[in-house]
């Protein structure tokens, strides 16, 4: 971490696989950071108090909500974006289930259902269901969400 001189740093956050430098405050969240000094704007900026999981991103494999998330506790940490994803099949499967309406919370329940992937493949409804209950959508019932998250377990599955 280097001081600037002022009440910033530069330090590198390891971002979707490549490293990158970024000048912040103590008091700065991953969010903010993400969507202003990379442009990486899939993490929503919605709720900023952590109920809503439009703002979820990865950090070592897990799903956090980056609007509580400090940037300078994700030095050296693995941070993984929906920028993150792009030859994951998931997205497909989701637009292929009519998992979408307006996409806001999309980003979010993608990078949910990729790190439920990774660590249960074979969970069961119970646990999709606790998994996808820390993000919100306002525009459906859930039951498309849950049909592509079952479609993306079971194609993952049957991979392994």
């Amino acid at each position: 971490m280097i001081k600037n001189g002022s009440s910033k740093s530069v330090v590198k956050l390891h971002v979707n696989g490549d490293s990158h430098e970024v000048t912040i405050r103590s008091a700065d969240t991953l969010l903010l950071t993400l969507r202003e000094q990379l442009g990486l704007n899939g993490a929503k900026r919605a709720c900023e108090n952590g109920d809503c999981g439009a703002c979820t991103i990865l950090i070592n494999g897990e799903p956090m909500h980056s609007c509580l998330s400090l940037a300078i506790e994700s030095i050296n940490q693995p941070i993984t974006t929906i920028e993150g994803l792009k030859a994951s099949n998931i997205q497909e499967t989701f637009v292929e289930k009519w998992a979408i309406q307006c996409g806001y919370c999309t980003p979010g329940f993608i990078l949910n259902c990729h790190a439920l992937a990774e660590t249960e493949p074979n969970a069961t409804d119970e646990v999709i269901e606790e998994w996808m209950q820390s993000n919100l959508c306002r525009c459906t019932g859930y039951q498309e969400i849950k049909e592509a998250v079952k479609t993306v377990l079971q194609a993952k599955t049957n991979k392994i």
